[in-house]
């Protein structure tokens, strides 16, 4: 801005364009103002951005990429035509000084004093990034035809495994060079997702209201529907059923345990059961006879004295109350 403070400014009366040729030297000023105060030294004033993470070293503190100084720029050298510049700037959170250099040989700045680099770099041909030649390596290309063959042959392997890369890149290119077009295909597909979203979370809040919960559900999945469709909440079997299939179960199983003996196994079970049986016929000859209609209870006929379970109900005893417990 200091260079165009005399456009459009007042010129003194006495100014003469043929004498002074400009307002500057008139006023014995230089155009670029306090910039150029120590131009006489070979330092000029400029804005200075840092290419990288720095630490400065007095006080420890952290200065990022992109932070900008008041840096005094001055010529230290060349790299075969290209001039080495300098840079000297004040830290803004103390009052030490860093200096840094351009390193036209490795494209890169180097730090002279006062500050560290954050060292998070990596190798330019890993990246896929242009490398520069070495110097040894230039000489021997124009000395050393060997060596130029070599070099030639390995240009060419890379150009024949970069070529597909490149003919995608072009296609990529091609297709989105018509920006419109690729921006409202890009529009509509958002916003078919999102009226999509949009519809799966009315879906969800009102299940989780109707089910009182409080958790974040999610997508459904293809295999999450065949599972859900595989469970059966209804039983398998009624309760009747299950009744009787515990009854069989204990029936058909053995009561003792399995013995190394099988035939003294198989005697047990056969003498259990036998006796399971003579119990139940005898509880089956107790049945309910008659109904005393004089004392509205219920009489019970006994069972005779005969050693045989085949004996029919008709020849059992009518058996009530009022007879002893002695008979």
């Amino acid at each position: 801005m200091a260079e165009r403070k005399a456009t459009n400014k007042y010129v003194p009366a006495d100014f003469n364009p043929a004498k002074h040729k400009s307002v500057n030297k008139y006023r014995n000023s230089h155009p670029l103002r306090e910039r150029a105060r120590k131009l006489d030294q070979g330092i000029l004033i400029i804005r200075f951005e840092l290419p990288y993470n720095i630490w400065c070293e007095g006080c420890n503190n952290h200065v990022g990429m992109g932070v900008r100084y008041n840096a005094e720029k001055s010529k230290t050298g060349m790299y075969y035509s290209t001039p080495i510049y300098k840079f000297r700037m004040k830290c803004h959170l103390c009052d030490s000084h860093f200096e840094m250099q351009t390193d036209p040989a490795n494209l890169d700045y180097v730090i002279l004093s006062g500050a560290r680099r954050q060292e998070n770099r990596w190798d330019p041909g890993e990246n896929e990034q242009i490398v520069t030649e070495d110097k040894n390596d230039i000489k021997k290309l124009a000395t050393d035809a060997m060596f130029k063959l070599e070099h030639d042959t390995e240009d060419r392997e890379k150009i024949t495994k970069l070529e597909p890369v490149i003919e995608q890149l072009h296609d990529l290119q091609e297709r989105w060079k018509d920006d419109f077009s690729a921006n409202q295909l890009l529009r509509k597909s958002l916003r078919v997702q999102r009226s999509k979203d949009k519809k799966d979370k009315e879906t969800d809040d009102a299940l989780t209201k109707k089910l009182s919960l409080g958790i974040k559900l999610l997508p459904e999945s293809p295999l999450d529907a065949k599972l859900s469709s595989l469970i059966r909440l209804e039983p398998s079997e009624t309760y009747l059923e299950k009744k009787q299939a515990t009854r069989d179960r204990i029936v058909n199983e053995p009561i003792f345990k399995p013995n190394e003996d099988p035939q003294l196994s198989n005697k047990l079970n056969k003498q259990f059961l036998e006796i399971a049986k003579s119990l139940a016929l005898k509880k089956a000859e107790v049945e309910i006879v008659s109904l005393d209609k004089n004392k509205l209870g219920i009489s019970f006929c006994k069972p005779t004295t005969s050693s045989s379970h085949s004996t029919p109900p008709s020849s059992l005893v009518p058996y009530t109350s009022d007879q002893s417990d002695s008979d």
